[in-house]
């Protein structure tokens, strides 16, 4: 196992819209487990995606408890499939799912921030995750099993990063067996391992992995063509050096 502690990567100012997104995540889990009166359950099975309803376009039916007599009886969701996608985005299923979504959206979104800036950032995030969650229903088209997490929007974050910042170095914890250890990477290595293990683990577990998949490369290919027109500072354009050179 390796987990990112931090980057080496300063940015020019406050990761302020990074901050807000940990902030909410992290306040709609809580509320969804523990403030809300109607806990976490009932969230999954009323708000998150189900790859079934957005390909059919129609809601499917839920089991919400049983009759007097034991038969269970069913009620028809009523977001809108499309909507789901949104609040998807914004939900997770344990404290460590959250953990692990914010710890890397904390190490490799305040830099992306900086570069986009405030509302492109915020764009940016939101489109990542539409395009993770589209990635995995385009290969399970009638799966009724609801979807939930940022891991695609941070994805799209990670592949972006992998862009732009390929030399920054990331401190990186490294768990083989019972020993642990730290190690100082460069992040174009650290991303291409995280991204190559999508595939290795795909199947296994309850995780959408080709969401992460879809996220990452949609984040990389946004990133490059961004760069067309606002290329990143400290990477001289052709256009630049042939000015200097006259």
């Amino acid at each position: 196992m390796f987990l990112p502690i931090k980057d080496y990567n300063p940015t020019k100012s406050v990761a302020y819209v990074t901050i807000l997104l940990i902030v909410i995540n992290i306040f709609v889990f809580f509320y969804q487990g523990v403030i809300s009166e109607k806990k976490l359950p009932f969230f999954i099975n009323h708000y998150s995606l189900v790859p079934y309803e957005v390909t059919h376009f129609s809601n499917v039916k839920i089991l919400i408890g049983k009759d007097s007599w034991g038969f269970p009886i069913y009620e028809n969701r009523k977001t809108t499939p499309l909507i789901t996608i949104l609040f998807s985005i914004f939900m997770h299923g344990s404290f460590m799912h959250l953990f692990g979504n914010m710890l890397f959206l904390w190490i490799f979104g305040n830099n992306i921030e900086d570069y986009l800036g405030k509302f492109l950032f915020l764009s940016f995030y939101l489109m990542s995750g539409f395009a993770a969650a589209f990635t995995h229903i385009l290969f399970n088209i009638s799966s009724m099993i609801p979807v939930i997490g940022a891991s695609g929007a941070v994805s799209g974050i990670m592949g972006a990063y992998l862009i732009l910042f390929p030399k920054a170095k990331v401190k990186t914890l490294v768990l083989i067996i019972i020993f642990i250890t730290f190690f100082d990477i460069p992040a174009w290595i650290f991303l291409v391992i995280w991204f190559v293990f999508q595939f290795f683990y795909m199947g296994s577990g309850n995780i959408a992995w080709l969401a992460h998949v879809g996220g990452f490369i949609f984040g990389a290919a946004f990133i490059k063509i961004y760069m067309m027109k606002r290329p990143h500072p400290g990477i001289v354009s052709e256009r630049d050096f042939f000015e200097e050179e006259n």
